[in-house]
């Protein structure tokens, strides 16, 4: 009988601690902020803090990295795990990637930028003020962060991305115990799931309805040039890319850039291809295929039709060479040299679009000027 009352009341306690645990404050009050394009993370909004999960740091990564914000004095359940903590707003943050720049502009935050590594690759002209005056510090190169300088800045955060799991510089600074995020804006397959990163940078500074809105001006704007296109009834064909080292590299027809000439109206020559990077091809192979295509996009560092004759005469053997129909990013640069299109390019996919419209339909956004893809010289 002992042993009976026992069991019962064993029974009891443990029913107990499981109603218990079902009533969590974190998880009565869960308010997740929408993602309507992006895949690789996720915000959910608690009384008092946030998780940020980020699914996708990395292609093919297998764990998601769990970040938990909080504001100050906050009370935060014991039972959330989480593989950094900081709290937020941030006030002085460290970002290693151009893209990342575009957004803390667009939230009037490049001021609590601190240090980047490689300052002349920003060509936005109002960060480049600030470096200019001493206000953004130099931090060396990517895969080596001078983590001397980096210390004495005291960052609340640094940004960081990474090719796979293996990062040894950013494992560096996370030693220090400064907390380091992962951004993976550059795994998304669309155009608006990389502008949606904007959300990422929004909830470090508590700028949530901020984000959305600067996101949704981008949304509306993307999807009114996408309709705008659709009404023409021309569909040039495009290839895309350029040679490196003895191979052409263009685009799979499940990237980003291949859903670019898509919603522009256009017709990729390898939209039936699928994976992940570019296909490498030989000359001849992209000649076969595409030596009759309307426009050629993206043709690498070339800024000229003379410099693409230095390179290889067969050039002139595409259609798009002879009728001077070549478009290149290489020709918007900022101040320092860098690239407008790799910094700017993923926050403002708008204006890509745009860009291609003008190419492709030159009758339906005359009054847009190209900002990224400019003609050959």
């Amino acid at each position: 009988m002992k042993q009976l009352t026992f069991i019962i009341i064993f029974i009891a306690f443990i029913s107990c601690k499981d109603n218990s645990s079902r009533h969590e404050p974190e998880y009565q009050q869960a308010e997740t902020i929408s993602m309507k394009y992006a895949q690789g993370f996720s915000i959910k909004s608690y009384e008092g803090y946030k998780i940020l999960e980020v699914a996708t740091p990395w292609p093919g990564a297998k764990e998601p990295f769990k970040y938990l914000l909080h504001s100050a004095n906050s009370t935060i359940p014991d039972s959330i795990d989480f593989d950094e903590k900081l709290e937020i707003p941030v006030k002085n943050i460290v970002v290693t990637s151009t893209t990342h720049i575009p957004a803390l502009e667009a939230l009037g935050l490049e001021d609590k930028l601190s240090g980047f590594p490689g300052t002349r690759y920003i060509s936005s002209e109002k960060t480049r003020k600030l470096i200019d005056s001493g206000e953004v510090h130099e931090l060396g190169q990517n895969e080596n962060i001078n983590t001397e300088i980096l210390i004495d800045l005291s960052p609340d955060v640094v940004v960081g991305f990474s090719i796979d799991a293996s990062n040894k510089s950013l494992e560096t600074i996370k030693k220090t115990g400064i907390p380091v995020l992962y951004n993976g804006d550059w795994t998304e397959k669309t155009p608006l799931g990389k502008a949606e990163w904007i959300k990422f940078f929004g909830v470090l500074f508590d700028k949530n309805e901020e984000a959305e809105e600067i996101f949704d001006d981008i949304e509306t704007s993307y999807l009114e040039a996408k309709e705008l296109a659709s009404l023409s009834q021309e569909k040039p064909v495009v290839i895309a890319g350029s040679m490196y080292n003895d191979k052409w590299y263009v685009p799979y027809g499940n990237s980003w850039q291949a859903q670019f000439i898509k919603d522009a109206n256009a017709s990729y020559l390898y939209a039936d291809t699928e994976g992940e990077g570019s296909l490498a091809l030989s000359f001849e192979s992209v000649l076969d295929k595409a030596g009759n295509a309307d426009t050629w996009i993206s043709s690498g560092q070339f800024e000229s039709y003379a410099q693409l004759a230095e390179n290889s005469l067969h050039y002139d053997k595409f259609k798009a060479v002879q009728e001077k129909e070549v478009y290149s990013v290489s020709l918007s640069k900022g101040a320092t040299g860098g690239v407008l299109f790799y910094e700017l390019g993923p926050q403002r996919p708008d204006l890509i679009l745009k860009d291609l419209i003008t190419i492709f339909h030159p009758d339906l956004l005359q009054d847009h000027e190209n900002v990224f893809f400019k003609p050959l010289n």
